[in-house]
Order: structure tokens, then C-alpha cells, then sequence
């Protein structure tokens, strides 16, 4: 996958998939507010993006999440439905995600959305909720429409009014540090703010660096946009740099010939497993990538059993599945210049 250097606006109006609604939005100082009861303290979290309906990688998520000791916290900022159009597989992985916690992304937003008049069936004017960017092309647009359209047949009014009432961001303390969880940046839920070609420009990192300074945290833990980036972001003084933690893809490859999904780990101390991909320690805190690891051949036969060659998210996505995005893990730790 090609990288952009991007310093142009990024929230600009559209078509369905494009657009950006203001009901997705809310201001970076939102979270310059106290942990969420429960988040205080926390030894590991993990934050989960990006799932897409990958039966396989929510149990290996659990997996890995069961082994950690001491006082954890596991979330799902969002996107978590995707590739599981089969209702019955919808219904059991909301229900094992929401045993946890959850953030609703653009998907869980638009699925829960009530259909405006003048749609395709199943859709609102702002058809999968993506915000797409102006280098995603109009038929990777189109078909994400198309797959929003069809995965809400799996749902029902029961599980979109679950899907309604998760929220869009969340504040949790790690040791001592103040962690900000978002799906898209700390602007929109949907927001391309934290997106590795965004943050290649030297303008948008100092967007970045003012959204930090607006909320009080040490880090952004984010997903959305689909590659993986753990981007430093200097301040001025004494203080220590700042992260934008983005996992990526859990339910995906996020790099090329390396068919794992990554999750992000946020710990007072080393993770111990195997499946450390990249990751840094800013002062007590260690923030990692780690690898989901699944079965690639077991993927690719549930994935091919509801999404058959020609439809929609074939078209979009099997490319990825089967060889990974053009991508390396060299590429998505940063440090400024």
C-alpha cells in the first residue's frame, strides 16, 4: 500500500462513505477529564481495533488476554463487526465482544443508525460511516457501502440497540499515565487524524501535538485506518513525548507476508509472549504491538464461506487476507526528525 504525505485539510464534506457527520464529533478537551470509573490504576490494557467479524482473532485475543496478570482491562474501540454478514456468527461475537468493553466505530454507529428515506435499504446518507480520504478510490468506497448494506441484514433491533448505546471514546490510567481510546482520532469518531500517511506531514503532527495539549494525555490509543503506526510526537520543555498508539487491524494482516493481526498493549511492565511485533518504553510504560496470530487457511475458508469471490468484500479486502498490505513493521515506529 502506497504512503501519502498529507498537509491538506482532512475533514471535507462528501458522498456516503466519505462524509463525516457532526454527530461523530466531540473535542479533543473531552478527555482532559478524569479516568472512567473502573479505569483507574490499570496494570495492562489492551485496546482491540478493527476486528471485522474475525471469530478467530477475538479467541486469540482472549486468549493472550487471559495469560496477563494483575489488574487489566481489555476494550474494543470499534469495528469489530465487518466480514461477519451469517447472523448467527453476528450475534455470537457481540455477544462475546460486549461480555468486555466496547466503543462503537463508524460500522457499529451506521449499523445502529435508523435508514434515512431516499437510501439503499439499510443505509444512511452516510452509507459505512468510513470518512474515507481522498486517496481511497470511489470503488473501495462504494463496495464498503454495499458490505454496510448487506451486514445490516445480520442485525436486529435487539442487537443495533446494544450497538447505540456503546460510546465513542474513553479515558483510562495506566500507572500513572493518562491514556486517551479512540476508534478514529480525537476529533471524530471517524477522524483519518491519526492515519500513518497523515502523519508523514509535519503540519499534521503539529495538529497532533495541539490535540494532546487540549486533552492532557500521554497517549492516544486509536484504529480506523487500517495500517498500524506508533507515531512520538515532541513537546516543548521537559516534558516527554507523546504517542499515537494505532493498531491497525486486529481481524487483519497489517503487513506484508505476515498474515497476524495486531492488537495494542499498554503496560507498566514487558509483555512475555512471542508476538511482540514493535513497540517502545516511554519512561514506566511500555507500549507494544502485539501479534494475534490465527490459522491463515481457516481464515481464508470463513471468510470465502460469506464473502465468495466477486462480492464486495472480496474485491475490497482478500488480497489483503491471503499477502498483507504493502507494509512493513520497520515503518510504523516513528520518531521525529
Amino acid at each position: 500500500m502506497q504512503t501519502h504525505e498529507i498537509d491538506a485539510p482532512l475533514d471535507a464534506p462528501g458522498a456516503p462513505g466519505r462524509s463525516c457527520p457532526l454527530h461523530y464529533r466531540y473535542r479533543p478537551s473531552v478527555f482532559a477529564a478524569e479516568a472512567a470509573s473502573g479505569w483507574h490504576d490499570i496494570e495492562v490494557l489492551y485496546v482491540v481495533g478493527g476486528l471485522y467479524g474475525n471469530e478467530l482473532a477475538l479467541h486469540e485475543t482472549l486468549r493472550l488476554f487471559d495469560a496477563e496478570a494483575g489488574t487489566k482491562r481489555l476494550l474494543f474501540n470499534g469495528d469489530f463487526h465487518w466480514f461477519d454478514a451469517d447472523p448467527a456468527l453476528f450475534s455470537s461475537l457481540q455477544r462475546e465482544v460486549l461480555a468486555h468493553h466496547a466503543l462503537r466505530g463508524n460500522v457499529e454507529t451506521e449499523l445502529a443508525a435508523e435508514p434515512d428515506p431516499g437510501t439503499a435499504a439499510g443505509l444512511t446518507s452516510n452509507g459505512c460511516g468510513c470518512a474515507y480520504p481522498a486517496w481511497v478510490g470511489d470503488g473501495v468506497v462504494e463496495r464498503s457501502n454495499r458490505i454496510l448494506e448487506r451486514l445490516r441484514g445480520a442485525t436486529t433491533p435487539a442487537l443495533r440497540a446494544e450497538l447505540a448505546a456503546l460510546p465513542m471514546w474513553l479515558r483510562a490510567d495506566v500507572g500513572g499515565a493518562r491514556i486517551g481510546i479512540v476508534h478514529g482520532d480525537a476529533e471524530s469518531l471517524a477522524g483519518w487524524g491519526f492515519a500513518q500517511e497523515h502523519l508523514l506531514g509535519a503540519a499534521q503532527r503539529q495538529r497532533v501535538r495541539g490535540w494532546f495539549d487540549a486533552a492532557g494525555v500521554e497517549v492516544f490509543a486509536c484504529t480506523h485506518t487500517c495500517l498500524p503506526v506508533f507515531q512520538a510526537l515532541h513537546a516543548d520543555g521537559p516534558t516527554e513525548a507523546r504517542w499515537v498508539c494505532n493498531n491497525g487491524a486486529a481481524g487483519m494482516p497489517n503487513f506484508r507476508g505476515d498474515g497476524a493481526g495486531l492488537l495494542t498493549r499498554i503496560a507498566t511492565r514487558p509483555f512475555t509472549g512471542q508476538g511482540r511485533r514493535f513497540g517502545t518504553r516511554q519512561g514506566e510504560l511500555h507500549l507494544d504491538a502485539i501479534a494475534i496470530e490465527t490459522e491463515p487457511a481457516e481464515v481464508r475458508r470463513r471468510f470465502l464461506a460469506q464473502w465468495p469471490a466477486g462480492s464486495d468484500a472480496h474485491l475490497s479486502y482478500f488480497d489483503r487476507i491471503v499477502q498483507g498490505p504493502d507494509y512493513r513493521a520497520a515503518q510504523a515506529l516513528r520518531t521525529e526528525p
